[in-house]
Order: structure tokens, then sequence, then C-alpha cells
């Protein structure tokens, strides 16, 4: 039986019949591992990649995501790269001068796995037996597109194009024995002549081959709503890019140019110094199969400042300590402070919770449950 069937009998035989004395315990569910992806610190990487690491280990996070180019990745996106290095303050990529086993090595001693490398168009068409070699190396299940470069997205029969060129991406990943996933950035969010890019793209696109990674940042600058999209695409969602917007404020355009997005880095922040409704966007996301969440401040300044602040938001967001007990008389209770998501609509005696609230039962506290839905408590 699965959890959600033992709730829902559990729930229906104490709420409605009553015909058990017995307490349930019900273990919470175990938070989400904290990532971060390293284009977050490309400086500190370049000067010190172990002490990097070290460091991200120190402040809670176990998961990293890379970027590339790598030194299999193709010759024009190496070349590229070398083109805008010099306008970055730094040139590191991939390993940072690390082989791949003195990689691992270093994972491994600081408690860190890499679940997803970031890699380019370019790479994923010529270059996918190096690079899913690499990935199931460092123990990752994603290879993942950063972002569609201008020329594949110039107006609606590119996006389409492009669906078909990831459908044949993401079956070649499938025989290497790993997943493609595309990462959005703001642009493809505004309709054009009634539809949106994105949603085009995702029509287009095999769910089982083509799956995605999204940034809550850029989505909420291009005008969408990250809950809506992780719900609508339940289940292809299988990652994040988690930041902080100090003040809402969208493109002036489709986002798709860089004097659009270029300016909108002033806004941002560390998790929990903004606007965004990051726990409704985690909680969704959560909820809809996401199984991976990379914290991702660019460049920044200060790495070891922001991350551990947004390391420690994160901490208080989704830590769940304590059982919740479902007790034979209809009641709900906890060992300690524990969150808990519902799904359907409770009555309490201090009001109604519904779907998508958040339940938090205080310690030692106990709550009369009464329900006549057949759909009622699905933890995330």
């Amino acid at each position: 039986m699965n959890r959600r069937n033992f709730l829902y009998g559990t729930l229906a035989m104490s709420a409605l019949a009553g015909c058990s004395s017995e307490s349930k315990i019900i273990p919470p569910i175990a938070p989400p591992k904290l990532g971060v992806g390293l284009f977050s610190l490309p400086k500190m990487l370049e000067r010190d990649f172990t002490g990097a690491m070290e460091m991200l280990a120190r402040l809670g996070y176990q998961e990293v995501e890379t970027f590339g180019p790598y030194s299999f990745s193709a010759p024009k996106q190496i070349e590229f790269w070398n083109s805008v290095t010099p306008s970055l303050g730094f040139s590191g990529s991939g390993f940072f001068g690390e082989t791949q086993s003195e990689v691992q090595e270093i994972m491994a001693l600081n408690g860190l796995s890499v679940p997803s490398m970031h890699t380019d168009i370019e790479t994923l068409q010529t270059a996918m037996g190096p690079l899913a070699e690499a990935a199931k190396g460092l123990g990752a299940t994603y290879v993942t597109l950063p972002s569609i470069p201008p020329t594949y997205r110039k107006n609606l029969d590119d996006y389409k194009r492009t669906a078909d060129l990831f459908n044949r991406i993401g079956a070649d990943a499938k025989k290497h024995g790993v997943k493609f996933a595309y990462h959005n950035h703001g642009y493809g969010l505004k309709p054009v002549d009634g539809k949106a890019p994105l949603d085009l793209l995702l029509e287009n696109t095999d769910p089982a081959n083509v799956l995605l990674e999204m940034d809550i940042f850029w989505t909420v600058a291009g005008g969408a709503d990250p809950v809506a999209y992780l719900k609508r695409h339940s289940g292809r969602y299988k990652m994040l890019h988690l930041k902080d917007m100090k003040k809402i404020e969208q493109f002036s355009g489709d986002g798709g140019t860089p004097d659009q997005w270029i300016p909108l880095f002033k806004q941002m922040t560390w998790l929990g110094d903004g606007a965004i409704d990051l726990k409704a966007i985690i909680d969704a996301a959560r909820a809809n199969g996401a199984e991976h969440f990379f914290v991702e401040q660019d460049n920044a300044d200060n790495p070891e400042d922001v991350l551990g602040k947004s390391a420690a938001y994160w901490k208080g967001l989704v830590n769940a300590n304590g059982r919740l007990l479902i007790n034979g008389d209809g009641r709900l209770s906890s060992e300690a402070g524990t969150a808990f998501t519902v799904n359907g609509s409770f009555d309490f005696s201090q009001g109604v919770l519904s779907r998508d609230t958040r339940l938090i039962i205080a310690p030692g506290a106990v709550a009369n449950l009464t329900t006549t839905s057949t759909k009622f408590l699905d933890g995330v």
C-alpha cells in the first residue's frame, strides 16, 4: 500500500468511523538536498577549486551543478567561450583544471554529488558520447542545456525546429544512459501571435526524453507564473534554479536580448531577501516531482556570504523534524513542530485549510479533524 492510500485509509477510519483506538505514526518526508550552481562562484573555483568545495560543504550544500565548456566540449563552443571570458573576469569552466578523477575525489571527500552538468547545444549534438561518459563518471543523471542560442529562436518556426532537435538530443541522451534537460531563461514566455514560444516547445517535445529545469528568477522576469508551469507540466520539471528578486520586475520586451536581461541583474539576491514567493514555488515543485534544487546567484561578488544566507533560509523553509501522529479518535498531533502540506479541505476548530495550504502543528498540539473528503492528505 502506498503512503497516500495508507493515509487515506487511516484518516477515513479514524475521522469518520472512529473504529480504532491506536495512534498511527507517519514520519515526515525528508527535505530535499540543497544544491548550488557553480556559476555562482567561478572566480573562487578558479583560485582554489578544492577550497571552494570545502566551503560549500561547510555551508550545508550537498549537490553541485557544473557548467561548461569542458575539455571534451565542441571546439566551436570552446572558441566562443574564450572570446567572451575577458569581459567576465574569469576564464575557468568545467573541471577548472582538475582531472575528472580528481573532481570525483574532491566531491567524495566533501560529501557532494553532481546530479547535473550544464553544457551547450553544439556539444549535445556532436559529443554526446564523451559528455555522457563524463556525466556517468561523476554520477550525474542530467546533461542540461542552459539556454537556446538566438539563432535557434528567432520566430515560432525556429521554436518548432528546435523542438525537433530537442527530441533527437533527448533520444540520443537516453541511448547513452543519461537524461536531457532544458533550463529556461526569460525569453519565450510572452505570447507571439497568441502563443508563448515556450509552450510551443514543450507541447512538441517528448516529456519522457526532454525534461526541464526551471530558473524561477527568469521565469518571473518573463512575466510567467512558476507555480502554474510546475503544475501544468507535473513530473517534467526535475530541477530548479533558486534565486530571489529584490523587487519584482519584468523585461521591457520578450527578454531575448542582453539589453533587456542585463539590467535585471541588479534585482538578483539571496533567498529570502526579495519578493518572489519562494515557499509557494518550492512547495509546488516538491509536490510535482522536482528532484534537485540549486541555488544560483550568478558570479556573486561575495559567494560565501550570499550562498550562506541562501542556505540558512532554505534550512528554515524546508526542514521538518518530528512525526505526525494520526490518532484513533480522529485527532492530529505531533511530537515536534512539523510542517506538512495538505491536499483537500480540512475543517479545524480554528478554520479551514484548503489545497496547497501548509499545516503546521506546534509541539504537543492537537487538532481535531472533520472531513468527508475522499482525497485528504498528501505530503510532499
